[in-house]
């Protein structure tokens, strides 16, 4: 079983949001381990990651991918954590700590809807890695 940790700032604010969010954790569940590790406070959060040993961040300087790309980024690790920014974005020292930081877009969104347009990205992955039809 694969596990995917989830490192953020912040709450869903929207039931729409969170129900989707929520279908998107049901599809996974029977693949993938999620472990969300939230955070109110920016300072216990980056505190949080600094100590993390391997994590990559989604960040809109980041490297560009496929999902074919982010596919292989999630198999070939059965573990993964993943750091999701704030309203501020992520320090600098968090990014460069990283062993990669990729961008899920060029636009700029909510850490709130980043959350599930990773969770779909990740169900994507699993489909592409199944050579499933889902991603075409």
């Amino acid at each position: 079983m694969y596990k995917i940790k989830i490192i953020t700032v912040g709450k869903i604010k929207h039931q729409w949001l969170r129900l989707a969010i929520n279908d998107y954790e049901q599809r996974l569940k029977k693949n993938i381990t999620m472990n969300w590790v939230l955070f109110k406070d920016e300072k216990k959060w980056i505190n949080y990651i600094e100590k993390e040993k391997t994590y990559f961040c989604l960040d809109q300087k980041g490297k560009d991918v496929t999902s074919e790309n982010f596919s292989d980024i999630i198999f070939k690790n059965k573990t993964i954590s993943i750091v999701i920014g704030s309203f501020i974005g992520i320090p600098e020292k968090i990014k460069k700590k990283a062993f990669l930081n990729i961008k899920l877009s060029s636009l700029t969104f909510t850490h709130q809807m980043t959350r599930l347009i990773l969770l779909e990205q990740i169900y994507r992955s699993i489909e592409i890695f199944k050579e499933k039809k889902y991603h075409k």
